[in-house]
């Protein structure tokens, strides 16, 4: 009787303690956003895909984190930063959402992480580009995953510069993001030995390129580097070809997505160098994962995933196995541990998350491939040079984030 009244102590003892653990897990349910633009320019490259990504980490780490559901919402922020802002307040206070992922357009990055910072929520950037969100305007709960402007002005800046390709004329998009790009890949000219001749800056989701193309034209430069994406990408390169400025100036796309490549066709967009992160058709892990997307139901268009997909995926794996070791979705303890911890996947080989939350992994400088060299559908790059993620990303020292100590 001493020993059943023993083990029954024991037991309820033992029940606070199951209790406080369940408890770890805020509102008995990890909440993940993607909050992207799913109907409009963006909307190939991130959007529904960005969506199906993170669902399918989701699935494949099982469903539960801790015991616990973990659930994903999807919201259009239509490229407004008000829209962005007033959702991601919404989905903090009244959805209990506990991470907001992807936010293409930088605009809407720059709406929603300062929400996030005073709510104490993670951020996880997958499709914004602008060095300032781990330079001087990073902050606790943010980490940029997947490719940054540094990434991208460095891998193709540098080394068009060097095969010649030494005066530029910029094609920018008017807002923090093309101007941030611009400069970037400016510098890196310049300190490659080159000259920048001039840029022509116009209006996000245009539709008429012709005068920005035409001065291009006249400038002379060897390279036209497009400071753009999504749609007004597409657009400045079916422009240039037919006013017949390629094949005799060079076209360097500085945010260029596969999604982008597909759009245009290989007989339009062969030649071009552009930087990224992901190919689906790199060895035989990208090709696993990529064919499964490709496969999956919800995958309506069976495209195969942009780069900004492929991170989110592994952006979600990670930040749920470091809730799983943590043993909270506390996002103080969260964060620490996804910067303490390696990432090891198909999409980043022993990449490291840095005190100013920037992601530094390998990247890959590539060609498009003419019709002749393609064998088959989205059989669409050249690798040409594997950047190491030291190369291929800023210093922590480099990007000055005041967290950062000295």
């Amino acid at each position: 009787m001493k020993r059943l009244a023993t083990l029954a102590l024991s037991a309820l003892l033992l029940l606070p303690a199951a209790g406080r653990a369940a408890d770890k897990v805020s509102d008995g349910v990890v909440k993940i956003g993607v909050l992207t633009d799913m109907t409009g320019f963006y909307s190939d490259l991130s959007g529904p895909g960005s969506v199906l990504a993170v669902r399918m980490a989701v699935d494949d780490f099982g469903g539960k984190v801790l015991g616990k559901p973990v659930q994903v919402i999807g919201a259009d922020h239509q490229n407004k930063a008000d829209i962005a802002s007033a959702t991601a307040r919404k989905w903090f206070d009244e959805e209990k959402v506990d991470a907001i992922v992807d936010l293409p357009n930088s605009g809407t990055g720059f709406a929603v992480v300062p929400v996030a910072t005073e709510k104490k929520r993670v951020t996880i950037l997958s499709t914004t580009a602008t060095t300032a969100f781990t330079g001087e305007k990073c902050t606790p709960y943010n980490i940029h995953y997947t490719y940054n402007n540094w990434m991208l002005a460095n891998g193709t800046g540098r080394e068009v510069v060097k095969q010649g390709g030494d005066t530029w004329f910029f094609i920018t998009a008017d807002y923090v993001f093309g101007k941030s790009l611009e400069s970037d890949t400016s510098d890196v000219v310049k300190a490659s030995g080159g000259k920048v001749l001039g840029f022509a800056r116009h209006p996000q989701n245009s539709s008429d390129f012709s005068s920005y193309l035409l001065q291009a034209q006249a400038s002379g430069a060897k390279v036209i580097g497009m400071a753009n994406a999504g749609g007004d990408t597409i657009n400045t390169i079916k422009q240039a070809k037919e006013f017949g400025i390629t094949p005799k100036q060079t076209l360097a796309g500085l945010l260029v997505f596969i999604s982008d490549v597909h759009s245009l066709g290989l007989d339009i967009a062969k030649g071009m160098y552009l930087t990224t992160s992901f190919y689906w058709d790199t060895d035989d892990q990208t090709r696993a994962w990529s064919k499964k997307f490709q496969a999956h139901p919800d995958n309506k268009k069976k495209a195969m995933p942009t780069m900004t997909q492929a991170g989110l995926y592994s952006a979600t794996m990670h930040y749920l196995k470091a809730i799983q070791a943590v043993g909270a979705d506390d996002a103080d303890a969260v964060i620490a541990k996804m910067k303490a911890t390696p990432v090891n996947d198909f999409f980043s080989r022993g990449g490291v998350i840095g005190p100013d939350g920037l992601h530094r992994h390998e990247s890959f400088l590539v060609q498009v491939k003419s019709p002749a060299e393609s064998k088959g559908p989205w059989d669409y790059y050249k690798i040409l040079k594997r950047i190491p993620a030291a190369e291929a990303f800023p210093s922590v020292e480099a990007q000055k984030c005041p967290l950062v100590k000295k």
